[in-house]
This record gives C-alpha cells, structure tokens and sequence, in this order.
C-alpha cells in the first residue's frame, strides 16, 4: 500500500525530473523540499503570545498540505495548477492567524512554474503575489515581513521556470532521438528492400530457366534433369540464406544511428562530442552490443560526468574491434555504478573485455575490445552456391 502510494505516474513531476536527473537522487527531491515548510511554524512559535490561536488552523492546513505536496509530486501534472491555487488558499485563508502561512504561498510559486508557458506562468506569480500583498497589508502586518516572502517566492518560481524549461527541452530531446533512430531504421529498410530486390530478381530468374529447361529434358535426358533440379534447389537455398541474412539487419541497432543520437544528447547538454566515421561491416550482434555500450555511456557523460568534451573512437585492431569513449569531466566513478555492470556484462556476452580508468578530476576513460566474429574478420568469399557460379547451358535451353 505505502509503495503504491508513493510511486509516481508516467507523466508526474517527480518522473519528468527523474528523466532529467539520476532517479536515484530524483525519488528524495519532494522530502528535501518538504524541510522548507517547517517555516510555517517558525513566526508563532518564536512569537508566543502574538498569535494565540494558530495551532488549530495551522496543523489542519498542514495536513491538507502534504496532501496537495503529495498530488504535486507524484499525479499527472495536469493537476499542477490547481495544486498551486489550493496551496495559495491555504496561504490566504491562515495567514491572518498565522503570517507563518505565507510558506504556502512559495509552495504555490515553485508549482505553478510547471503547469503553463514561462511568460504566462510569471504572469500567474506576479499576479498571486500581489494579491496576497494587498491581504498582507489589509491584515496590518509590517510590510518587510512580506517582501521576504516575495522575493523568495518569486527566486523559487524563476528558478523553477528554467527547470521546466530543461525539461521541455529534454522531452524534445528524447524525440529527436527516437526521430534519428526512426530515420536510421527507414534506411535501412529501404537498403534491405533494394537488395532484396536485385537478389530475389536474379535468383528467380534463374530458377525459372532452370526448371524450363529441367521440364524439356524430363522425357529424353533424366540425368541432365536431375543435374538442372538439384542446381535450381541449390539455388533456391542460397537465395534463402541471403534473404534471411538482409532482414537479419532490420531487427538490429546501428551504431551510426547511435552515434548520431548521442551527438544531439551530448550538445544539449554543451557537451562537445569529437568522433571518427565507425567501420563498416562489423557483425550484427557485435555493432548491436557496441552500440547499447555507447548509448549508456553517453548517457553516463550528460548526467553525470560534468564535462566540456567527450571523443568516441571505434575501430578495428587484428581480428578485434575496440571502443574507446574518452570524457574531460569530474571523474571518480564507481566501478559498479551508473549502469557499468550492465555494460561490463554486455561486453562479456560477446566474447570481450571490458575497462574502465576514471580518477577523481581526471575524467573517465572507457575501453572496450570485442572480438570480430568470422564472418566480419574475413572477406566474404564467393560462395558455390552463388547464383552466379550456376551457369546455364544455353545450348540445352534451346534444345
């Protein structure tokens, strides 16, 4: 029941800032910003005697509160809004018991940053706070009591604001992302369907001349006939390899594609990334494990690193392919964290070694040796089952 209750919807501020952030360190974020309301307490309880009927009225709104905190927190954000003008009730209907309420009303402040545009949600701030300026004054209190509230606020609003921002900016991120592997999985297929088609076309050609000329010679040469049948079989199982090694390919993720989707995530976060055009031709499932190796690292590089630059280098050495991912930023990682055993396991899936170098500000140097299988390591040779090492008598065909 507690886990349920505090496990945040898809589309909640605490999941938006857990995207943008570690959501390790994202899941403390509403209890960190809940020790700011003990504020509230603070102007009676170090002014007894002034304010001699605030506990009642102060614990009650308390408690509905935390319940707004909670909905703020972790429900759908478009409930944000009125979160922010329940908080900012709460501030106007306790402050003249208690000016301590006025708490609230920086709640209401930092929230109402997530729910419209910066321009219009600044307008919202202004406009709440003057409004309670002008309560504030009606109520007698002095007038710097309230500028505090105003001026801390209106800082967490702004401040706010340019949170939204990045994570507006990191949701558009994500889909330029997707977008790039999108297109990069459209290539691809579009690659797959023209040599599907150049392969199928000749093949099949060839198969229909050899099962011509198989049907003229099955009543005076049944040699020659079961010659042409095997040939067309052993045609038709070639063309069958190829077609299933040419779809092999669109099922897996290209480092190309990964590489330019790190570019985007690095330079949004002013990350210089320097790179070198990868090798062609590497194995399916070695390019596929590369390329998941590089997805998290760069992940690791944006959140994490605090760096200026970053170089990713790929390239074949002997029968081998080694990534190197080199960064400038704080350095000190742990060699169990930030998803390196998962990488260190992927690596070791494929036959590979996997290590890491990061002293504390020096930066990270990430290296990974992955052995080429053998259909990557060597050329490809002409096969004998080639359709273009089967020839065709043309003698017999006219026969």
């Amino acid at each position: 029941m507690i886990s349920t209750l505090f496990q945040p919807s898809e589309h909640s501020l605490l999941s938006e800032r857990a995207r943008l952030a570690d959501h390790r360190t994202a899941r403390w974020w509403p209890w960190l910003n809940l020790v700011w309301s003990v504020w509230i307490f603070m102007t009676p309880v170090t002014s007894p005697g002034y304010f001699p009927d605030w506990a009642p009225a102060t614990f009650a709104s308390y408690a509905v509160f935390l319940v707004l905190l909670h909905r703020a927190y972790y429900r759908d954000r478009r409930s944000m809004g009125r979160n922010a003008l329940a908080l900012a009730a709460l501030a106007f209907i306790v402050t003249p018991v208690n000016p301590g309420a006025q708490g609230y009303l920086i709640y209401a402040c930092a929230f109402l940053a997530f729910r419209a545009p910066p321009r219009r949600a600044i307008s919202q701030m202004l406009l709440l706070l003057a409004a309670y300026g002008a309560d504030w004054m009606l109520l007698g209190f002095p007038w710097i009591f309230l500028l505090s509230a105003v001026l801390v606020g209106l800082a967490v609003g702004l401040m706010n604001v340019s949170v939204a921002r990045r994570m507006q900016a990191d949701a558009a991120l994500r889909l330029s992302h997707e977008e790039v592997r999108r297109l990069a999985a459209l290539a691809e297929r579009e690659r797959i369907g023209r040599d599907l088609h150049d392969l199928l076309g000749h093949t099949l050609s060839l198969i229909t001349l050899k099962l011509e000329l198989a049907r003229k010679l099955a009543d005076r040469d049944p040699v020659a006939l079961r010659r042409e049948l095997e040939e067309a079989e052993r045609v038709a199982r070639h063309a069958l390899a190829e077609v299933r090694s040419a779809v092999t390919g669109i099922r897996t993720t290209d480092f190309a594609a990964e590489l330019a989707s790190a570019r985007l995530l690095l330079e949004s976060s002013a990350v210089a990334l320097d790179y070198d055009t990868p090798p062609a031709g590497l194995a399916t499932d070695v390019e596929r494990g590369l390329a998941l190796v590089l997805r998290e690292a760069v992940t690791n590089i944006a959140r994490h690193a605090d760096a200026t630059c970053a170089r990713v280098e790929l390239a074949r050495e002997g029968r081998c392919v080694q990534l190197r991912i080199i960064d400038n930023g704080r350095g000190g990682i742990d060699g169990d964290g930030n998803g390196l055993a998962g990488m260190r396991d992927r690596v070791r899936a494929l036959g590979g070694t996997f290590s890491i170098e990061s002293p504390p500000g020096q930066g990270t140097r990430l290296l990974v040796r992955v052995p080429l299988s053998n259909a990557a390591a060597a050329p490809r040779e002409a096969s004998p089952l080639s359709p273009d090492a089967v020839t065709v008598d043309a003698s017999e065909l006219r026969a």
